[in-house]
Order: C-alpha cells, then sequence, then structure tokens
C-alpha cells in the first residue's frame, strides 16, 4: 500500500507570547510529525521557537488527558478514575444548577492565556458564563498594569510596527529577554545590529539578551520609572526635546517637564543603583540617535510602580519626536490595533447577563474578582462587600495553583473541600490535581481558532490539522455541550468552532480571503502611525497628565529597603522570577526534552551575596519570607546583580524540590494601575538546607 502524501497545514501560535507565529504543520497518516513556521508571514519568516517547535511533542505527550476523569482521593492528591462523558456534564450541570439557584456568582470562571485563541479563550466560554450570571474575572495575572498605562498615554495599547526595529540606529530593550520570549523581535533587532545600531539592554538580570547587547544597564527592581525620569531631565537640560512634537502632540508637557528636572542624574541614579555615567550616557545616546526605538516589555511592570513606569516609559519617544520616523517610537502591546477588527460583542455575547440581571444599564450584573488575589478570595466568607463565598471554580487555559501569587494560600483555597472545581486540561497539573473532574481538552493542532497578536498587527486563522486524540475536545465544544445540558436554547450555543473562528473578524478590517488563502493577514495601519500625531486619545495627543491619574511618577516598591527598612533588616534581597528560557509561564513544563534542558529550579545569586552566605552553585538553599519557604539549587553567576537574586520560574509545584515553587514567596498586592500583580516586588532571604539531623551524626562519628 502506498504511503499516505504529507499534507501542509496552516495554523497559528496559540501561546501567551507576543510573536504569535503563523505555522506550518506537516501530517503524514494522520499524525504530525512537523511543526515549522510560516516563511512567507513577515513576523514569523519561518523560525519558532524551541518549545513551539516541539510542539507535537506536547500534543502526543504519554501523560496526556484524553478522558474525562473524577476524583477518588483527597483534593491535590491527584488520583482520579476515568469517567464517561454524558455523567461528568450531568454532574457538572447539576452542581452548577444548584448553586446558580442560590446565586450565580457564587460561580467563578478562571481563565488567562493557555491559550490566545478567540474562540478556544474566551469564546464560547464567555458565552456560557454570561449566561449562566457567573461571576465575572477581572484578567489582570499578566499585563494589565502597562496595558492600562499606555492606554493612559496613548489612548490604547498601540504601538510602532516590529518589522521597522531592523531599521533602527538605536534600540532599547527594556525590561524584556526577547531570546527568551519575543525571538522574532530580536532577529529584527538583530538586523538592525548588524546593519551599525546599538542595542542597550535595561534589566535588573544579565540575560542572554543583555549578554549580546552592547550595554547592560543593571537596574534595581522598581525603580525604572526613576530612570525614565532621569533621562527627561538630561533630554531638558541639553534642549534635546523636540518642541514642535510636544507642543502638537503632547498633553501636560509644562507640568511633567518641571518634575522631571527634580530628577537630576544623580538621584535617578542613587535610586536605580546604577551610575551617574549610565543615566547621562543612555539620556546622550538617545538624544542623538535618529531613529530610536525602545522595545518595552511587561517585566518591569511587575511591580507596586509599574503602571507609573510605563507611562514615564512611554512618554520618552514623544519627547524626543522619535514617532516621526517608521523606525522610531516605542512597542508593549500592538492588541490596541486589532480593537475595531475582533467581533468581540458577536464572540462573547455579553448581552446574554440580561437573562439573569435585566437589560444593561439598570446598574446590575455580576461581581467581578480579581484573578491575582484567588488565594484571598477563594477563603473569603461572604459579606456585603465582597457577596456570596465562592462555591465552584471552572478553570481553563490557566494553572491558578502554579502561577497565582502567594500560592500557599492559593493551594489551600483549592484544597477546600466544600469547594467544587472543574479542570478543562491537557494534564494533571498542580490545579488539575484539586480538581472533582477533570475534562480532556484539545490542542492548538486539533481544533479551530482565530488569532490576533501583541507584538506585531497580523490576524491569523488556525485550522485542525488531526482529529483530537482519545476522548479530547475542544474548549468551545465542552462549553456547547455543557450549555445544552444547562438547558440553555440561545441559537448562539449551536456556532460551530469553525463558523466562530471564520467569524471572528470585521470584513472591513481584515481580508477573508486572504486569511482562508495563506492563514494570516495584516491590518491596514500607516507605517509611521503617529508621525503627525494622531493618538487613539479624544483630541489625538499623548496624555502627560491623564484624565484621573494627574502626572506620572517613580512609584517605590513595597517591599525595599527605602520603602520598607524593618522589612529589608530580615528579608535583604530583592527578588524577580523571570521565566525560565524553556518555559512559558506553566507550560511546557512537563515536556521532557525542555524540562531536561532546564534541568531543576535554580536561583541566581551573586558571588558577593553567596560569599556573605556561604553558598556554592549548586547546593540546595531555601528561599524564604513571612510567606513561605522555597527550595532550589543555588547558581552563583552575574546573570545575577548584588542585592537582587533571580528565581527562575514557573515550575509546577509538584515538580520543584519541595512541593512549592517561586510564587510561594510572592504576595497579593496590586499595582498601581490595572489592578495587576507585584511579583517582582518581593523581598527575601536565602540560606543554605541544614544537612539532615542523622547526616550530622554520621559525619561527627566518622571524625
Amino acid at each position: 500500500m502506498t504511503p499516505a502524501a504529507a499534507q501542509t497545514v496552516r495554523g497559528a501560535c496559540p501561546h501567551d507570547c507576543p510573536d504569535t507565529c503563523a505555522l506550518r504543520v506537516t501530517v503524514e497518516g494522520g499524525r504530525v510529525v512537523r511543526v515549522a513556521g510560516d516563511p512567507d508571514h513577515p513576523p514569523t519568516h519561518g523560525a519558532l521557537c524551541t518549545k513551539v517547535s516541539r510542539y507535537a511533542e506536547r500534543t502526543y505527550h504519554p501523560e496526556r488527558v484524553l478522558t474525562p476523569l473524577v476524583r477518588v482521593g483527597r483534593k491535590g492528591e491527584g488520583r482520579f478514575e476515568p469517567l464517561g462523558w454524558d455523567a461528568a456534564l450531568d454532574a457538572i450541570a447539576a452542581r452548577l444548577r444548584a448553586i446558580a439557584a442560590r446565586d450565580p456568582q457564587a460561580v467563578l470562571p478562571y481563565s488567562y492565556a493557555g491559550t490566545m485563541g478567540l474562540v478556544q479563550g474566551e469564546g464560547m466560554a464567555a458565552r456560557f458564563f454570561h449566561r449562566l450570571g457567573a461571576s465575572r474575572l477581572d484578567r489582570t495575572i499578566c499585563s494589565s498594569a502597562g496595558g492600562d498605562a499606555l492606554a493612559a498615554t496613548y489612548g490604547a495599547k498601540v504601538g510602532m510596527h516590529v518589522e521597522f526595529f531592523a531599521e533602527s540606529r538605536l534600540i532599547l530593550i527594556w525590561g524584556s529577554n526577547p531570546i527568551t520570549s519575543s525571538v522574532h523581535f530580536w532577529n529584527f533587532a538583530q538586523q538592525a545590529k548588524r546593519a551599525g545600531a546599538r542595542l542597550v539592554c535595561i534589566d535588573p538580570r544579565r540575560t542572554e539578551t543583555a549578554e549580546k547587547c552592547h550595554q547592560h544597564i543593571a537596574l534595581l527592581p522598581g525603580t525604572d520609572g526613576a530612570l525614565a525620569l532621569g533621562l527627561m531631565h538630561e533630554l531638558v537640560v541639553h534642549d534635546a526635546i523636540d518642541h514642535d512634537y510636544v507642543a502638537r502632540h503632547v498633553h501636560g508637557w509644562p507640568a511633567l517637564r518641571e518634575r522631571a528636572l527634580q530628577w537630576p542624574p544623580e538621584s535617578a541614579a542613587a535610586t536605580c543603583g546604577i551610575s551617574v555615567d549610565e543615566v547621562r550616557g543612555l539620556a546622550r545616546e538617545y538624544a542623538q540617535a535618529r531613529p530610536a526605538a525602545i522595545r518595552l516589555n511587561y517585566g518591569m511592570q511587575r511591580v507596586r510602580g509599574g503602571g507609573n513606569a510605563v507611562r514615564l516609559v512611554a512618554l520618552l519617544p514623544c519627547l524626543t519626536g522619535a514617532w516621526r520616523h517608521r523606525a522610531g517610537g516605542l512597542l508593549l502591546s500592538s492588541s490596541g490595533w486589532f480593537a475595531g477588527a475582533r467581533r468581540d460583542a458577536w464572540l462573547q455575547r455579553p448581552d446574554l447577563l440580561e437573562t439573569v440581571y435585566g437589560p444593561a444599564g439598570q446598574g446590575r450584573g455580576p461581581r467581578t474578582v480579581n484573578m491575582s488575589t484567588i488565594g484571598d478570595d477563594l477563603l473569603r466568607e461572604a459579606s456585603p462587600a465582597f457577596g456570596p463565598r465562592i462555591e465552584a471554580v471552572v478553570v481553563y487555559n490557566s494553572n491558578p495553583v502554579a502561577v497565582a501569587p502567594d500560592s500557599a494560600k492559593v493551594a489551600r483555597g483549592f484544597a477546600r473541600e466544600d469547594l467544587y472545581t472543574v479542570v478543562l486540561e491537557h494534564f494533571l497539573t498542580d490545579t488539575a490535581d484539586h480538581a472533582d473532574i477533570v475534562l480532556p481538552a484539545t490542542t492548538q493542532l486539533e481544533h479551530w481558532d482565530a488569532h490576533t497578536a501583541y507584538g506585531h498587527t497580523y490576524a491569523l486563522l488556525n485550522e485542525p490539522a488531526i482529529a483530537p486524540l482519545g476522548q479530547a475536545l475542544s474548549n468551545a465544544e465542552i462549553f456547547r455541550r455543557l450549555a445544552a445540558r444547562m438547558g440553555y436554547t440561545e441559537p448562539c450555543f449551536a456556532d460551530s468552532d469553525e463558523a466562530m473562528a471564520r467569524g471572528a473578524f470585521e470584513p472591513a478590517r481584515v481580508d477573508a480571503a486572504a486569511l482562508q488563502a495563506q492563514g494570516w493577514a495584516r491590518l491596514e495601519i500607516p507605517e509611521a502611525p503617529f508621525a503627525d500625531g494622531g493618538f487613539p486619545t479624544p483630541d489625538g495627543r499623548a496624555r502627560a497628565d491623564a484624565p484621573g491619574l494627574g502626572l506620572p511618577d517613580h512609584v517605590p516598591n513595597y517591599e525595599s529597603v527605602q520603602s520598607a527598612p524593618e522589612l529589608a533588616a530580615r528579608y535583604p534581597l530583592a527578588m524577580i522570577s523571570p521565566p525560565a528560557r524553556h518555559f512559558l509561564n506553566s507550560s511546557f513544563v512537563n515536556v521532557a526534552s525542555l524540562r531536561a534542558a532546564e534541568r531543576e529550579p535554580l536561583l541566581e545569586i551573586h558571588a558577593r551575596d553567596a560569599a556573605v552566605r556561604g553558598l556554592r552553585s549548586g547546593e540546595v538553599v531555601r528561599v524564604f519570607n513571612d510567606r513561605g519557604e522555597y527550595r532550589c539549587k543555588a547558581v552563583v553567576s552575574d546573570r545575577a546583580r548584588p542585592g537582587v537574586v533571580n528565581g527562575l520560574g514557573i515550575w509546577w509545584r509538584k515538580l520543584g524540590l519541595a512541593g512549592t515553587n517561586v510564587n510561594e514567596l510572592t504576595h497579593q498586592r496590586l499595582t498601581d494601575l490595572g489592578r495587576a500583580p507585584a511579583f517582582y516586588d518581593c523581598l527575601v532571604e536565602v540560606a543554605a538546607v541544614a544537612p539532615p539531623v542523622n547526616a550530622v551524626a554520621a559525619a561527627g562519628a566518622a571524625a
């Protein structure tokens, strides 16, 4: 028999990454044999990161959940038995109906960016929870501080085209490690470097990216706003302001100018823990380079003052007129460009809330629960301020027990015996181990979806390359079947995954023929979108003095020597928790080849800090504060600057050295804007793990 010819299927990477790559999936005999980047898609240009190039390994993983499961052990043990789909859906519907009869707000969806798809993310799921009247989830865990700050400054989450970084003469890579998190931007930065551009990395950690830049400025965590103000000071005193651009296109400049003058380089350097020459030199280079571009990323906004810091950095290209050039300006997120291109109301149907709460505009509706405070919220009792106690959580596209801050509280909340938990998953994650029922979900290779991006301006379509494995169903199909079990008869619950994917975009904004033919379509956006102002604010000007917010300023961390000296006396090391190179949040942690590359949970510590504590590379250490303790291997390295340790994440707790991960140490206090978590605003101490008592006795006997 002649083997079936290989097929190539067009797809899109679903993961929480700005690059949103276009994929070409090769299928032979009904099995995926290769996942590659689309060479014709300009941002992807045929390349994939290490993680997604091994996506087939994840889809065919031997530990993949391929049948519904019901818990038979204690919560957290991960002991389950198979259950049929009918029995699983009947049980879930019965429980949700009973809770909703008392108060539908006692049901909480919990999801994030396990997939960024418009269909398998918050498409059919949103329809279901709107019809139920469940609590809303404030999805803040990654980017909302920076996103709200960007919207306050520019009017929306918009920026320059990623391709044009290749033409920049100076690129500030600020709070980003693109070799790990945005390899396609890094390709454009490398093109610019080969053409003579200068690359400067601003990051507390000496990342893989910092090592390949011309300069690394290792500022203290949470001091980015102070650095931006120091740069502004130098732009003012050396008259490097584009006065024409500022006068016509920046609102509130006179007041911001006065604030900047309060931040001479000496003050900025002292706050940031860097040299005065670094502040002055960077300001001089930024003023003189034409065009200069900033690739800002979300690492720097995960502190108390993260929103203010993003506002300040976002104003820098306005002050120098860098926006006049297509290779000048700033990119943090491009997602705002898609605002009029996505059919959000049709996809998510918020009008279905009226079934439970009456017509919109009457001031009634479900409460909102912040996903970043889920540890506290699962442990709250009912109250007038909070509303009903959370009785059920439906988790999809997320692993909160591993990724949410203050994870000891999160684990305690999910361990409540009276909490009914349903998890849609590919694997038995830390969160799935706490579920009452686990439902097997498809991967990106097995379902339809539509995608936007936050690092470029192309819409994408994902076609299924293979049939679902085992009994797996797409997220949308699971919620579609659950809606039927709940008795919901609205026609929107009959929309197929393919119909939703093909109908996800406004035809006037996204070329449906191009999307069908090549799997992607470019939005029509000017090459230099703000060359003559035209920001998406009411008056078209960028805002230094944003309504309701006033001027941005440096906001110190919750936990630092300056703001909490007594705490710092006990826990003198600042800790950040950037992602390990081969993981993406908690995804891919259980892929054998990627976990082998990371080996084990690591803490990078500078030689000076290690020497004071008598620590050596390779030894197991305790990292601790008042919230908990985390055990990992120490790596004495100049990747860590003095006074700062880097706890690489995010390992599943059960794959850690002692059943915890780095989020055992983070807190649930929120950022200045965006109600987001301050993961990198965290003080700790590090100590060697004392040898067991029997080892001490044995050593004494041997002596």
